[in-house]
Protein backbone atom coordinates (compact mmCIF):
# COMPACT_ATOMS: atom_id res chain seq x y z
CA UNK A 1 0.00 0.00 0.00
CA UNK A 2 1.52 3.56 -1.05
CA UNK A 3 -0.38 7.55 -0.66
CA UNK A 4 -3.75 7.73 -2.11
CA UNK A 5 -4.19 11.22 -1.61
CA UNK A 6 -1.71 12.82 -3.67
CA UNK A 7 -3.01 11.25 -6.91
CA UNK A 8 0.12 8.92 -8.42
CA UNK A 9 0.24 5.09 -8.53
CA UNK A 10 -0.97 3.42 -5.45
CA UNK A 11 2.01 1.48 -5.29
CA UNK A 12 4.90 3.65 -6.79
CA UNK A 13 8.30 3.02 -5.45
CA UNK A 14 11.36 5.06 -5.50
CA UNK A 15 14.95 4.11 -5.37
CA UNK A 16 16.97 6.02 -3.20
CA UNK A 17 19.73 8.02 -5.19
CA UNK A 18 23.29 7.82 -3.21
CA UNK A 19 23.78 11.38 -1.64
CA UNK A 20 20.30 12.52 -0.75
CA UNK A 21 20.25 11.41 2.93
CA UNK A 22 22.46 10.60 5.65
CA UNK A 23 22.51 7.19 5.55
CA UNK A 24 20.33 5.69 8.35
CA UNK A 25 22.46 1.94 9.46
CA UNK A 26 20.30 0.18 12.36
CA UNK A 27 21.90 -2.10 14.84
CA UNK A 28 20.22 -4.71 12.78
CA UNK A 29 21.64 -4.30 9.88
CA UNK A 30 21.84 -7.65 8.27
CA UNK A 31 25.53 -7.30 6.16
CA UNK A 32 23.99 -9.00 3.32
CA UNK A 33 26.16 -9.27 -0.18
CA UNK A 34 23.87 -7.72 -2.48
CA UNK A 35 25.75 -7.98 -5.68
CA UNK A 36 26.41 -11.41 -4.41
CA UNK A 37 23.31 -12.33 -4.21
CA UNK A 38 22.11 -11.12 -7.22
CA UNK A 39 24.61 -11.62 -9.23
CA UNK A 40 25.76 -15.10 -8.21
CA UNK A 41 24.39 -18.23 -9.72
CA UNK A 42 22.32 -18.95 -6.48
CA UNK A 43 18.77 -19.21 -5.38
CA UNK A 44 16.48 -17.00 -5.01
CA UNK A 45 13.43 -16.79 -3.89
CA UNK A 46 10.85 -14.53 -1.48
CA UNK A 47 13.24 -14.96 1.46
CA UNK A 48 15.93 -13.06 -0.18
CA UNK A 49 13.65 -10.34 -1.79
CA UNK A 50 13.33 -9.56 2.14
CA UNK A 51 16.48 -9.35 2.87
CA UNK A 52 17.36 -7.14 0.06
CA UNK A 53 14.52 -4.88 1.82
CA UNK A 54 15.85 -4.78 5.08
CA UNK A 55 19.33 -4.46 3.93
CA UNK A 56 18.76 -1.31 2.47
CA UNK A 57 16.05 0.01 5.07
CA UNK A 58 18.67 -0.67 7.72
CA UNK A 59 21.45 1.65 5.67
CA UNK A 60 20.55 3.42 2.26
CA UNK A 61 23.46 3.29 0.58
CA UNK A 62 23.33 -0.15 0.13
CA UNK A 63 20.63 1.17 -2.61
CA UNK A 64 23.68 1.53 -4.72
CA UNK A 65 25.00 -2.03 -4.39
CA UNK A 66 22.34 -3.07 -5.82
CA UNK A 67 21.33 -0.52 -8.24
CA UNK A 68 25.12 -1.80 -9.42
CA UNK A 69 24.27 -5.50 -9.47
CA UNK A 70 21.15 -5.16 -11.42
CA UNK A 71 22.85 -3.33 -14.07
CA UNK A 72 25.78 -5.82 -14.34
CA UNK A 73 23.06 -8.73 -14.53
CA UNK A 74 21.55 -6.93 -17.47
CA UNK A 75 24.55 -6.92 -19.32
CA UNK A 76 24.18 -10.63 -19.16
CA UNK A 77 23.82 -12.25 -22.64
CA UNK A 78 23.24 -15.82 -21.56
CA UNK A 79 20.80 -15.46 -18.75
CA UNK A 80 18.85 -18.57 -17.81
CA UNK A 81 15.01 -17.41 -17.67
CA UNK A 82 15.82 -18.13 -13.78
CA UNK A 83 18.30 -15.55 -13.79
CA UNK A 84 15.66 -13.52 -16.09
CA UNK A 85 12.93 -13.99 -12.74
CA UNK A 86 15.71 -12.86 -10.16
CA UNK A 87 16.74 -10.02 -12.75
CA UNK A 88 12.86 -9.20 -13.23
CA UNK A 89 12.33 -8.40 -9.60
CA UNK A 90 15.36 -6.57 -8.83
CA UNK A 91 14.06 -4.47 -11.54
CA UNK A 92 10.90 -4.04 -9.48
CA UNK A 93 12.71 -3.26 -6.42
CA UNK A 94 14.17 -0.26 -8.53
CA UNK A 95 11.10 1.04 -9.78
CA UNK A 96 11.73 -0.08 -12.80
CA UNK A 97 7.72 -1.27 -13.72
CA UNK A 98 7.71 -1.39 -17.36
CA UNK A 99 10.78 -3.11 -17.32
CA UNK A 100 10.42 -5.73 -14.55
CA UNK A 101 7.08 -6.64 -16.63
CA UNK A 102 9.09 -7.11 -20.00
CA UNK A 103 11.59 -9.10 -18.27
CA UNK A 104 9.44 -11.07 -16.23
CA UNK A 105 7.30 -12.02 -19.69
CA UNK A 106 10.86 -13.78 -21.02
CA UNK A 107 12.01 -15.36 -17.51
CA UNK A 108 10.68 -19.18 -16.32
CA UNK A 109 7.15 -18.62 -16.36
CA UNK A 110 7.29 -20.04 -12.27
CA UNK A 111 5.14 -18.80 -9.30
CA UNK A 112 7.60 -16.09 -8.53
CA UNK A 113 7.61 -14.83 -11.74
CA UNK A 114 3.89 -14.23 -11.98
CA UNK A 115 3.54 -12.50 -8.54
CA UNK A 116 6.13 -9.93 -9.73
CA UNK A 117 4.03 -9.98 -13.28
CA UNK A 118 0.66 -9.14 -10.94
CA UNK A 119 2.84 -6.41 -8.67
CA UNK A 120 4.15 -4.30 -11.98
CA UNK A 121 0.53 -4.44 -12.96
CA UNK A 122 -0.68 -2.94 -9.71
CA UNK A 123 1.94 -0.47 -9.92
CA UNK A 124 1.18 0.40 -13.81
CA UNK A 125 -2.64 0.62 -13.19
CA UNK A 126 -4.06 -2.28 -14.28
CA UNK A 127 -5.86 -3.84 -11.32
CA UNK A 128 -8.14 -6.47 -13.03
CA UNK A 129 -4.54 -7.54 -14.91
CA UNK A 130 -3.35 -8.06 -11.81
CA UNK A 131 -5.99 -9.81 -10.10
CA UNK A 132 -5.86 -12.14 -12.97
CA UNK A 133 -2.35 -12.93 -12.54
CA UNK A 134 -2.33 -13.39 -8.71
CA UNK A 135 -4.76 -15.98 -9.49
CA UNK A 136 -2.18 -17.51 -11.82
CA UNK A 137 0.65 -16.95 -9.51
CA UNK A 138 -1.45 -18.93 -6.21
CA UNK A 139 -2.66 -21.91 -8.60
CA UNK A 140 1.13 -22.23 -9.26
CA UNK A 141 2.43 -22.34 -5.85
CA UNK A 142 3.44 -19.06 -4.94
CA UNK A 143 2.24 -18.32 -1.29
CA UNK A 144 -1.78 -18.06 -1.16
CA UNK A 145 -2.08 -15.45 1.44
CA UNK A 146 0.34 -13.17 -0.45
CA UNK A 147 -1.50 -13.33 -3.49
CA UNK A 148 -4.70 -12.88 -2.17
CA UNK A 149 -3.34 -9.88 -0.12
CA UNK A 150 -2.39 -8.79 -3.80
CA UNK A 151 -6.02 -9.62 -4.68
CA UNK A 152 -7.38 -7.82 -2.06
CA UNK A 153 -5.07 -4.84 -3.04
CA UNK A 154 -6.41 -4.68 -6.31
CA UNK A 155 -9.99 -4.91 -5.53
CA UNK A 156 -9.44 -1.99 -2.94
CA UNK A 157 -8.03 0.20 -5.82
CA UNK A 158 -11.08 -0.57 -7.99
CA UNK A 159 -13.05 0.87 -5.33
CA UNK A 160 -14.30 -3.14 -4.95
CA UNK A 161 -14.22 -2.46 -0.79
CA UNK A 162 -16.98 -5.20 -0.32
CA UNK A 163 -15.07 -7.82 -2.01
CA UNK A 164 -11.18 -6.42 -0.80
CA UNK A 165 -12.68 -6.63 3.10
CA UNK A 166 -14.29 -10.16 1.94
CA UNK A 167 -11.32 -11.77 0.90
CA UNK A 168 -9.70 -10.27 4.22
CA UNK A 169 -12.01 -11.39 6.26
CA UNK A 170 -11.62 -14.67 5.13
CA UNK A 171 -7.55 -14.97 5.97
CA UNK A 172 -6.57 -17.17 9.04
CA UNK A 173 -3.19 -18.18 10.82
CA UNK A 174 -0.28 -16.71 10.96
CA UNK A 175 -0.95 -14.34 8.13
CA UNK A 176 -3.37 -12.07 10.41
CA UNK A 177 -0.36 -10.98 12.43
CA UNK A 178 2.37 -9.83 9.70
CA UNK A 179 2.61 -6.07 8.97
CA UNK A 180 1.25 -6.56 5.02
CA UNK A 181 -1.84 -8.30 5.93
CA UNK A 182 -2.42 -5.54 8.97
CA UNK A 183 -1.55 -2.71 6.58
CA UNK A 184 -4.20 -3.61 3.80
CA UNK A 185 -6.98 -4.23 6.27
CA UNK A 186 -5.99 -0.39 7.91
CA UNK A 187 -6.39 1.08 4.67
CA UNK A 188 -9.36 -1.12 3.78
CA UNK A 189 -11.27 0.17 6.40
CA UNK A 190 -10.13 3.42 6.10
CA UNK A 191 -11.43 3.56 2.34
CA UNK A 192 -14.65 2.46 3.63
CA UNK A 193 -14.78 4.88 6.29
CA UNK A 194 -16.45 5.62 9.91
CA UNK A 195 -13.91 3.57 11.72
CA UNK A 196 -10.91 5.59 11.96
CA UNK A 197 -9.76 4.61 15.30
CA UNK A 198 -9.36 0.83 14.14
CA UNK A 199 -7.88 1.80 10.81
CA UNK A 200 -5.14 3.59 13.31
CA UNK A 201 -4.68 1.16 15.87
CA UNK A 202 -4.21 -1.50 13.01
CA UNK A 203 -1.18 0.69 10.59
CA UNK A 204 0.02 1.25 14.69
CA UNK A 205 0.52 -3.08 14.88
CA UNK A 206 1.57 -3.35 11.50
CA UNK A 207 4.20 -0.81 12.23
CA UNK A 208 4.74 -2.88 15.48
CA UNK A 209 5.45 -6.22 13.76
CA UNK A 210 7.98 -4.48 11.17
CA UNK A 211 9.02 -0.85 12.09
CA UNK A 212 10.53 -0.12 8.57
CA UNK A 213 7.17 -1.07 6.86
CA UNK A 214 7.62 1.54 4.38
CA UNK A 215 3.43 1.29 3.57
CA UNK A 216 1.99 1.11 7.57
CA UNK A 217 4.58 3.80 8.08
CA UNK A 218 3.14 5.86 5.58
CA UNK A 219 -0.89 4.87 6.58
CA UNK A 220 0.18 6.01 10.00
CA UNK A 221 1.26 9.25 9.01
CA UNK A 222 -1.36 10.36 6.38
CA UNK A 223 -3.93 9.33 9.03
CA UNK A 224 -1.99 11.85 11.79
CA UNK A 225 -1.63 14.11 8.84
CA UNK A 226 -5.21 14.60 8.45
CA UNK A 227 -6.43 14.40 12.19
CA UNK A 228 -3.41 17.86 12.74
CA UNK A 229 -1.17 15.77 14.25
CA UNK A 230 1.72 17.61 12.60
CA UNK A 231 4.68 16.70 15.10
CA UNK A 232 3.78 12.89 14.78
CA UNK A 233 3.09 13.00 11.24
CA UNK A 234 5.89 14.20 10.28
CA UNK A 235 8.11 11.70 12.43
CA UNK A 236 6.21 9.29 10.39
CA UNK A 237 6.82 10.73 7.19
CA UNK A 238 10.49 11.07 7.68
CA UNK A 239 10.33 7.16 9.23
CA UNK A 240 8.35 6.29 5.70
CA UNK A 241 10.72 8.30 3.40
CA UNK A 242 14.00 6.11 4.65
CA UNK A 243 12.41 2.22 4.16
CA UNK A 244 12.98 0.65 1.55
CA UNK A 245 10.87 0.87 -1.22
CA UNK A 246 9.85 4.27 -0.54
CA UNK A 247 6.43 5.30 -1.80
CA UNK A 248 6.31 8.07 -4.10
CA UNK A 249 2.92 9.39 -2.03
CA UNK A 250 5.39 9.60 1.29
CA UNK A 251 8.08 11.62 -0.31
CA UNK A 252 5.85 14.01 -1.78
CA UNK A 253 3.70 14.76 1.72
CA UNK A 254 6.92 15.17 3.56
CA UNK A 255 7.97 17.64 0.88
CA UNK A 256 4.90 19.47 1.74
CA UNK A 257 5.56 19.20 5.56
CA UNK A 258 8.93 20.45 4.97
CA UNK A 259 7.76 23.29 2.98
CA UNK A 260 5.04 24.29 5.38
CA UNK A 261 7.88 24.77 7.69
CA UNK A 262 9.89 26.78 5.41
CA UNK A 263 13.04 23.93 5.34
CA UNK A 264 12.75 24.79 1.61
CA UNK A 265 16.27 22.89 1.28
CA UNK A 266 14.89 19.67 2.78
CA UNK A 267 11.69 19.79 0.43
CA UNK A 268 13.47 19.92 -2.62
CA UNK A 269 15.57 16.75 -1.47
CA UNK A 270 12.01 15.12 -1.34
CA UNK A 271 11.26 15.57 -4.50
CA UNK A 272 14.33 15.19 -6.12
CA UNK A 273 14.38 11.68 -4.85
CA UNK A 274 11.39 11.67 -6.85
CA UNK A 275 13.07 12.96 -10.45
CA UNK A 276 15.72 10.84 -9.75
CA UNK A 277 13.22 8.14 -10.79
CA UNK A 278 10.49 9.66 -12.61
CA UNK A 279 12.24 12.40 -14.48
CA UNK A 280 8.74 13.71 -15.87
CA UNK A 281 6.79 13.47 -12.36
CA UNK A 282 4.30 16.42 -13.21
CA UNK A 283 3.61 17.00 -9.59
CA UNK A 284 7.11 17.02 -8.08
CA UNK A 285 8.47 19.37 -11.15
CA UNK A 286 5.94 21.67 -10.55
CA UNK A 287 6.14 20.85 -6.43
CA UNK A 288 10.60 21.15 -6.96
CA UNK A 289 9.97 24.61 -8.73
CA UNK A 290 7.25 26.13 -6.21
CA UNK A 291 9.93 25.01 -3.40
CA UNK A 292 12.99 26.62 -5.18
CA UNK A 293 11.53 29.86 -5.67
CA UNK A 294 10.40 29.85 -2.01
CA UNK A 295 13.57 29.28 -0.77
CA UNK A 296 14.60 32.37 -0.93
CA UNK A 297 11.81 34.18 1.09
CA UNK A 298 12.79 35.05 4.65
CA UNK A 299 9.89 33.95 6.96
CA UNK A 300 9.52 34.09 10.90
CA UNK A 301 9.36 30.03 10.93
CA UNK A 302 7.91 30.18 15.12
CA UNK A 303 5.55 32.76 13.90
CA UNK A 304 4.39 30.90 11.06
CA UNK A 305 4.41 27.14 12.92
CA UNK A 306 2.06 29.04 15.35
CA UNK A 307 -0.33 30.54 12.92
CA UNK A 308 -0.32 26.84 11.28
CA UNK A 309 -1.27 25.62 14.38
CA UNK A 310 -4.02 27.71 15.36
CA UNK A 311 -5.17 27.69 11.76
CA UNK A 312 -6.03 23.67 12.46
CA UNK A 313 -7.33 24.28 15.81
CA UNK A 314 -10.27 27.01 14.72
CA UNK A 315 -11.04 24.77 11.76
CA UNK A 316 -12.12 21.44 13.80
CA UNK A 317 -15.75 21.17 13.29
CA UNK A 318 -17.81 21.50 16.93
CA UNK A 319 -19.34 18.34 16.08
CA UNK A 320 -15.80 16.70 17.61
CA UNK A 321 -16.57 17.18 21.07
CA UNK A 322 -18.84 16.41 23.63
CA UNK A 323 -21.97 18.93 23.35
CA UNK A 324 -25.29 19.03 25.30
CA UNK A 325 -28.27 17.71 22.79
CA UNK A 326 -29.24 21.21 23.28
CA UNK A 327 -26.25 23.63 22.36
CA UNK A 328 -25.45 21.18 19.45
CA UNK A 329 -28.98 21.71 18.11
CA UNK A 330 -28.62 26.14 18.93
CA UNK A 331 -25.06 25.91 17.15
CA UNK A 332 -27.01 24.12 14.31
CA UNK A 333 -29.62 26.80 13.88
CA UNK A 334 -26.68 29.71 14.39
CA UNK A 335 -24.81 28.74 11.27
CA UNK A 336 -21.76 27.58 14.12
CA UNK A 337 -19.61 24.85 12.76
CA UNK A 338 -16.18 25.31 13.50
CA UNK A 339 -14.25 25.93 16.58
CA UNK A 340 -13.43 29.29 14.66
CA UNK A 341 -17.02 30.22 14.42
CA UNK A 342 -17.64 30.11 17.85
CA UNK A 343 -14.03 32.45 18.65
CA UNK A 344 -15.72 34.65 15.90
CA UNK A 345 -18.92 34.75 17.80
CA UNK A 346 -19.25 36.65 21.42
CA UNK A 347 -21.25 35.28 24.44
CA UNK A 348 -24.30 37.81 24.04
CA UNK A 349 -25.02 36.81 20.52
CA UNK A 350 -24.90 32.63 21.50
CA UNK A 351 -27.07 33.85 24.80
CA UNK A 352 -29.91 35.63 22.04
CA UNK A 353 -30.22 32.40 20.61
CA UNK A 354 -33.18 30.73 21.85
CA UNK A 355 -32.94 27.85 24.49
CA UNK A 356 -29.45 29.07 24.81
CA UNK A 357 -28.63 29.39 28.47
CA UNK A 358 -25.87 29.86 30.75
CA UNK A 359 -25.71 25.93 30.79
CA UNK A 360 -24.53 25.61 27.52
CA UNK A 361 -22.51 28.65 27.75
CA UNK A 362 -20.24 27.12 30.12
CA UNK A 363 -20.08 23.61 27.71
CA UNK A 364 -18.53 26.34 24.90
CA UNK A 365 -16.57 28.26 27.17
CA UNK A 366 -14.87 24.60 28.60
CA UNK A 367 -14.37 23.80 24.67
CA UNK A 368 -12.59 26.50 23.99
CA UNK A 369 -10.43 27.10 26.98
CA UNK A 370 -8.70 23.40 26.44
CA UNK A 371 -7.67 25.08 23.10
CA UNK A 372 -6.48 28.08 24.86
CA UNK A 373 -9.06 30.36 23.01
CA UNK A 374 -12.21 32.12 23.94
CA UNK A 375 -15.70 33.45 22.93
CA UNK A 376 -15.56 36.47 20.89
CA UNK A 377 -11.39 36.54 20.61
CA UNK A 378 -11.45 36.79 16.74
CA UNK A 379 -15.18 38.44 16.70
CA UNK A 380 -13.23 41.23 14.34
CA UNK A 381 -11.95 38.70 11.37
CA UNK A 382 -15.66 37.92 10.54
CA UNK A 383 -15.41 35.82 7.32
CA UNK A 384 -16.70 37.86 4.56
CA UNK A 385 -19.74 36.82 3.03
CA UNK A 386 -19.23 35.43 -0.28
CA UNK A 387 -21.66 35.30 -2.61
CA UNK A 388 -24.71 32.60 -2.70
CA UNK A 389 -24.80 30.04 -4.66
CA UNK A 390 -27.42 30.67 -7.67
CA UNK A 391 -28.65 26.50 -7.52
CA UNK A 392 -31.94 26.63 -9.53
CA UNK A 393 -30.51 24.77 -12.62
CA UNK A 394 -28.88 22.23 -10.43
CA UNK A 395 -30.81 19.30 -10.04
CA UNK A 396 -31.47 17.58 -6.41
CA UNK A 397 -28.29 15.69 -6.54
CA UNK A 398 -25.93 18.42 -7.39
CA UNK A 399 -27.59 20.37 -4.67
CA UNK A 400 -27.02 17.55 -2.12
CA UNK A 401 -22.71 17.45 -3.52
CA UNK A 402 -22.53 21.00 -2.01
CA UNK A 403 -23.21 19.83 1.57
CA UNK A 404 -20.37 17.04 1.66
CA UNK A 405 -17.58 17.88 3.40
CA UNK A 406 -14.01 18.90 1.33
CA UNK A 407 -12.30 16.24 2.90
CA UNK A 408 -14.84 14.11 0.05
CA UNK A 409 -12.42 15.65 -3.04
CA UNK A 410 -9.38 13.95 -1.89
CA UNK A 411 -7.35 16.59 -2.79
CA UNK A 412 -3.20 16.67 -2.22
CA UNK A 413 -1.97 18.01 1.22
CA UNK A 414 -0.60 21.25 -0.54
CA UNK A 415 -4.45 21.86 -1.12
CA UNK A 416 -5.81 20.59 2.00
CA UNK A 417 -4.02 22.88 4.03
CA UNK A 418 -5.26 25.69 2.08
CA UNK A 419 -8.44 24.48 2.88
CA UNK A 420 -7.92 24.88 6.39
CA UNK A 421 -6.12 28.45 6.44
CA UNK A 422 -8.99 29.51 4.19
CA UNK A 423 -11.65 27.96 7.00
CA UNK A 424 -13.31 26.34 3.84
CA UNK A 425 -15.40 23.00 4.92
CA UNK A 426 -17.63 22.03 2.60
CA UNK A 427 -17.61 21.39 -1.59
CA UNK A 428 -20.50 24.21 -0.99
CA UNK A 429 -18.21 27.08 0.91
CA UNK A 430 -15.29 26.33 -1.87
CA UNK A 431 -17.60 27.01 -4.62
CA UNK A 432 -17.95 30.39 -3.79
CA UNK A 433 -14.58 31.61 -4.22
CA UNK A 434 -13.07 32.45 -7.11
CA UNK A 435 -9.22 31.31 -8.15
CA UNK A 436 -7.99 34.30 -7.26
CA UNK A 437 -9.31 33.92 -3.72
CA UNK A 438 -7.38 30.57 -3.79
CA UNK A 439 -4.56 32.13 -5.00
CA UNK A 440 -3.96 34.53 -2.09
CA UNK A 441 -3.01 31.07 0.30
CA UNK A 442 0.11 30.60 0.87
CA UNK A 443 1.40 27.57 -0.98
CA UNK A 444 -1.62 27.48 -3.27
CA UNK A 445 -0.21 27.66 -6.65
CA UNK A 446 -1.79 27.32 -9.95
CA UNK A 447 -0.64 23.11 -9.55
CA UNK A 448 -3.11 23.05 -6.62
CA UNK A 449 -5.85 25.17 -8.15
CA UNK A 450 -5.86 23.39 -11.31
CA UNK A 451 -6.14 20.05 -9.23
CA UNK A 452 -9.61 21.82 -7.56
CA UNK A 453 -10.77 22.56 -10.81
CA UNK A 454 -10.40 19.08 -12.21
CA UNK A 455 -12.13 17.65 -8.91
CA UNK A 456 -15.30 19.86 -9.01
CA UNK A 457 -15.51 19.23 -12.79
CA UNK A 458 -15.73 15.59 -12.10
CA UNK A 459 -18.95 16.41 -10.25
CA UNK A 460 -20.30 18.25 -12.35
CA UNK A 461 -19.15 22.00 -10.58
CA UNK A 462 -17.52 24.56 -10.98
CA UNK A 463 -15.55 27.51 -8.54
CA UNK A 464 -17.39 30.96 -9.14
CA UNK A 465 -16.33 33.12 -11.83
CA UNK A 466 -15.10 29.73 -14.27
Amino acid sequence: MRGLRVRVPPLALVSVPPGVLPPVTSQLDTQVDLRELIVANQAFGPSEVESIRRTISDNQLNFIELRDAVNELEQETTATPAARTKLGVCQYLLGRFKQASATLANADGGAMALFYTARCALELGDYDQAIEIYEQAKTSGYDADRCMLGVAEAHRYLNHLSEAMSILDNMFGPIEQTADYLCQRAATVAAIGGNLSEAIALYGRAVQSDPNHAGALFGLALENDRQGNDEEALSLYERAANAFPTGIGALLNLGVFYEDNNQYEKAQVCYRRVLDAYPDHKQALLYMKDASASGNILYDEETQRRNDRLAQILNQPVSNFELSVRSRNCLSKMGIETIGDLTRTSEAELLSSKNFGETSLYEIREILSSKGLSLGQFANERKSSDPPIDTSHMSADEQALLDRPIADLNLSVRARKCMVRLGINTIGELIRKTGDDMLECKNFGVTSLNEVREKLSALGLKMRGD
